[in-house]
């Protein structure tokens, strides 16, 4: 769908285009575990917990809006990609996903490696206790600063994206008296099957050195040849939301090939390859994403044999998932303001929070799903569309849902899957308050990003 195009049509919301919305579920009360977190669960009387506790009570609690995180949940899906790559590969949690100090403390204890983009996500990172070594480094356009920090610290990697960027960094390192592991992030001209602004590999965008032309051979040609790098690997990644291994095919090729080169003009055998994060979640019933074990065995299966055509040593693999763990362990809780039923057309479900906490649907047209969760409701479906209360025609949660018929100002519902982007994006549109996060484990329930205030707003305003 184009990302200009309203979903409903030229004319907002008189027409919905046929097949545009699946049909309701047979029991609107029934929780598909697919999109839901492995605790949440529905009671007999209706009620939904999560680690053990009812949602009304931590409505009371903390409010709403409020992101409401998994631990166990979030814990599982660690060791299940750590266990699936085994001690052969390296796992990088990739913190844009979203971030935060406890959850920097999950991935050390669970063992997992951590990606960061940015000043803000490297110091949340090292203020948590992450070592420095397993830490990656990415960006399109690191600061001179921004470099000298990470370079200081002696993160394990830092993700070339330029030729500016290798000197830069090399010039630092050599500086500093050391020399910084770093990986090429080539583009390798695979164009994923996902929206335009999450598919990063075609040459026309803004992310690493081109295949084509020549670019990455040169570009590895000059990090060879620099004191301060020592090149590790070659990293690529193709988008987001991803569910077919395709692409990934013929990237890990066309990086193959790449290392090929470097063998045959230089005599160096990179031991490491990234291919990058990007798979996809379950946003609705109808997606079917793979299992850790499965994205395992055909990546190794997919270098394995590349490389032994090209009669090269199998080099050691990295993989970034942060959606793919993070995304599911969460859900949005929300209640409902009003409810505003539009003849023949669908029910406009407004919710105190919106495109400020979930700017997705806006971005990138996603698909989410949505239900009623502070009691049962045997009411005839009805469709819906939830939005917020921010003054904006696109400020849409979800697209369009079936809620039960009986909604009713002041019920709670829930957005499941949404860990990943939507606190890492929010923002303080109409001044808007980003709501917390909040840890759920065992009967207990803890705040790991506090609400925002009244005061923080006007702190930063200097008048």
């Amino acid at each position: 769908m184009s990302r200009s195009a309203h979903p409903a049509g030229p004319r907002h919301a008189d027409v919905l285009p046929e097949g545009h919305y699946t049909a309701p579920a047979a029991d609107l009360n029934v929780l598909d575990a697919k999109v839901w977190s492995r605790t949440v669960d529905r009671a007999a009387d209706g009620t939904v917990s999560v680690g053990g506790i009812e949602v009304a009570r931590l409505a009371e609690e903390f409010g709403t809006p409020a992101y409401f995180l998994d631990e166990d949940d979030f814990r599982a899906r660690c060791r299940a990609w750590r266990d699936a790559f085994g001690s052969e590969a390296d796992v990088f949690y990739a913190g844009k996903a979203f971030l935060s100090r406890a959850v920097v403390k999950w991935l050390r204890e669970e063992g997992l490696n951590l990606d960061v983009c940015s000043a803000g996500e490297l110091t949340t990172a090292l203020a948590a206790g992450m070592p420095a070594e397993r830490i990656a480094y990415h960006g399109n356009n690191k600061s001179a600063e921004e470099i000298e920090r990470a370079v200081e610290a002696g993160v394990g990697r830092i993700v070339l994206d330029s030729f500016q960027e290798i000197a830069r960094v090399a010039h630092t390192a050599e500086r500093l008296g050391k020399r910084q592991r770093v990986q090429i992030r080539v583009t390798v001209g695979v164009e994923a099957h996902t929206h335009e602004f999450i598919a990063t590999a075609h040459e026309d965008q803004k992310f690493g050195i081109a295949l084509a032309g020549g670019q990455a051979a040169e570009a590895v040609r000059r990090a060879l040849n620099l004191d301060g790098l020592e090149l590790i690997g070659i990293h690529s990644h193709i988008g987001s939301q991803i569910f077919d291994m395709a692409g990934f095919e013929v990237s890990a090729r066309r990086v193959v090939q790449l290392l090929a080169e470097v063998r045959d003009e230089h005599g160096v055998e990179l031991p490491e390859i990234d291919l990058g994060g990007g798979l996809g979640i379950a946003y609705t019933s109808d997606d079917d994403p793979r299992e850790p074990h499965e994205i395992a065995k055909a990546l190794g299966e997919i270098v394995t044999r590349e490389c032994e055509s090209a009669g090269l040593a199998t080099p050691r693999i990295s993989v970034e998932p942060g959606r793919a763990i993070v995304g599911p362990t969460a859900f949005t809780l929300y209640r409902v303001g009003t409810v505003k039923p539009l003849e023949g057309l669908r029910t406009y479900v407004s919710v105190d929070g919106g495109m400020s906490d979930n700017i997705r649907t806006a971005l990138y047209d996603a698909e989410y799903t949505v239900a009623l969760v502070s009691r049962r409701s045997d009411a005839e479906p009805m469709l819906v569309r939830v939005v917020g209360k921010h003054c904006e025609s696109g400020d849409i949660v979800v697209k369009d849902a079936f809620l039960p018929a009986d909604l009713a100002p002041g019920d709670l519902i829930a957005v499941p899957a949404t860990g990943a982007y939507c606190r890492s994006m929010a923002s303080n549109y109409n001044h808007a308050l980003r709501p917390p996060v909040v840890a759920v484990k065992d009967g207990e329930a803890r705040v790991i990003v506090r609400r925002e205030t009244e005061e923080d707003l006007l702190r930063l305003d200097v008048g």
